[in-house]
């Protein structure tokens, strides 16, 4: 028998092995694709296959992002709220992809004329895909020619949708009822967030204007702030939230650790996030540039992060942890728009800036008595506009129509959103009962709580 110690050395160098193979494979394979068909495969084969790969690992990161939500925010709300909290991400993940599938992909990508794309249902590989894998080795040039497979396109798209459903699940957590916000998260994923993306990534008007959005400040994080936005002058303030006097109730997160937690996965998942959004990883020139925006991006974040506790106490009046946690979202969105820079140092500036704003929002919003819970108006829609507009300083991008894309899809999304809400509310309620919100939404709508071991105590306001 080989004793505990030897055998947990074994497995740490089998472990390493296979990182040190998984890390190494894709760099032989690009060295012999640029010295023709060395191993056999044609160069052509191997970009398929290269970029193919990419599209699938940086969708699968992506996606880890959704773990990174459900842990900011259930430890953003207070503990009789998180099991909901829970519910809600696991159902916004499989309602975006269902919803992508049935019809948001084709309304994005296919077909796209000006404004919007094909009303098809449903999506699938193409006719020399399918024949390729039926035997029919004629097709292998068709489907090489496409430069990579049709699904794993649609993988890494339908990840982002998530993505933006998930910015408004934060700021409205609480009081929503749970089948009233899953209703609006399929109009957001089915029609409102593919009609915005097929107006940039499916060629649409704004692509023909030079508008620039590399990974989604606008197009995935500001559509989910103006989402959500709309969606907190529907529904108010929790109750409690602003005393009868004017003056704010502090509501500090139940778990700072599960916070914490969650911003680090984000982060992480950041890198597939801008990484991915190379589309392509076939040649040299691909792998610099996304080097380049891994780079950028956690850079962005880190000065995010710096900035944010530096003007925490000033803002504050005390160091805060929050004010940080939120600044290294900040610049991971500002950075978001034009993380393919070649001089580095413009990603510590937009993302620093980034935080600085981030910080001073979220004291705006709470001048203004929006009960944004877990930040995410200033973090993604004020730094995703930030961040667009930031793309004109060492992006390429030009003002002007930096502007006009981000007031195109503020209108279109904030008007569409508050119609849906409004009509959500007149038939079904938005609005949990205000016995069910003071008991909790975990023991009220769920019949369980996040952690049984405490005693549940309703809370008393003076509203």
């Amino acid at each position: 028998m080989i004793p505990t110690r030897r055998r947990g050395l074994k497995a740490m160098g089998i472990a390493l092995l296979a990182t040190a193979l998984l890390v190494a494979l894709p760099t032989v394979a690009l060295a012999d694709a640029a010295e023709g068909d060395s191993t056999g495969v044609p160069r052509e084969e191997l970009q398929f296959i290269l970029n193919t790969f990419a599209f699938l690992v940086w969708g699968a990161l992506v996606m880890w992002m959704c773990a990174g939500f459900t842990m900011l925010e259930s430890g953003a709300v207070r503990t009789k709220n998180a099991s909901m909290i829970c519910l809600k991400n696991i159902g916004i993940y499989s309602i975006a992809g269902l919803a992508y599938y049935f019809v948001g992909y084709n309304l994005m990508y296919v077909d796209v004329g000006s404004v919007i794309g094909s009303f098809q249902f449903l999506y699938g590989p193409s006719d020399a895909e399918i024949g390729l894998l039926d035997g029919a080795v004629e097709n292998l040039a068709d489907v090489v020619s496409n430069g990579y497979s049709v699904m794993s396109d649609w993988f890494f798209q339908m990840v982002f949708v998530a993505t933006a459903a998930s910015i408004v699940s934060g700021a409205i957590a609480e009081r929503i009822k749970m089948w009233a916000f899953f209703a609006f998260t399929l109009v957001l994923t089915a029609f409102i967030y593919p009609i915005v993306g097929s107006w940039y990534w499916g060629g649409g008007w704004l692509a023909e204007e030079g508008f620039v959005d590399f990974a989604g400040s606008t197009i995935v994080h500001s559509t989910g702030g103006w989402a959500a936005l709309a969606g907190l002058i529907i529904i108010g303030p929790r109750l409690g939230k602003y005393r009868k006097d004017g003056t704010v109730r502090a509501t500090p997160p139940s778990n700072v650790l599960l916070v914490t937690l969650g911003v680090l996965i984000l982060w992480l998942g950041w890198f597939g996030f801008n990484g991915g959004s190379q589309l392509a990883l076939g040649s040299a020139a691909d792998a610099v540039a996304m080097s380049n925006v891994l780079v950028n991006t956690n850079l962005a974040a880190a000065a995010g992060v710096v900035a944010a506790l530096a003007v925490s106490r000033p803002i504050f009046g005390r160091m805060d942890l929050f004010a940080g946690l939120n600044g290294a979202l900040a610049g991971l969105v500002s950075i978001t728009a034009a993380p393919d820079l070649t001089e580095h140092w413009w990603s510590v500036i937009i993302g620093a800036i980034g935080g600085v704003i981030c910080t001073l929002a979220i004291r705006g919003l709470e001048k203004m008595k929006i009960d944004d819970v877990v930040g995410a108006i200033p973090a993604h829609l004020v730094c995703g506009i930030w961040g667009t507009l930031a793309a004109t300083i060492a992006g390429g991008a030009r003002f002007h129509i930096q502007l006009i894309g981000i007031l195109a899809v503020g209108a279109f999304v904030f008007v569409v959103s508050l119609i849906v809400w409004k009509l959500l509310d007149m038939v079904v309620g938005l609005r949990v009962s205000a016995e069910a919100e003071r008991l909790g939404q975990d023991t009220a709508e769920l019949g369980i709580e996040t952690y049984p071991e405490f005693v549940l105590m309703p809370e008393d306001f003076d509203d």
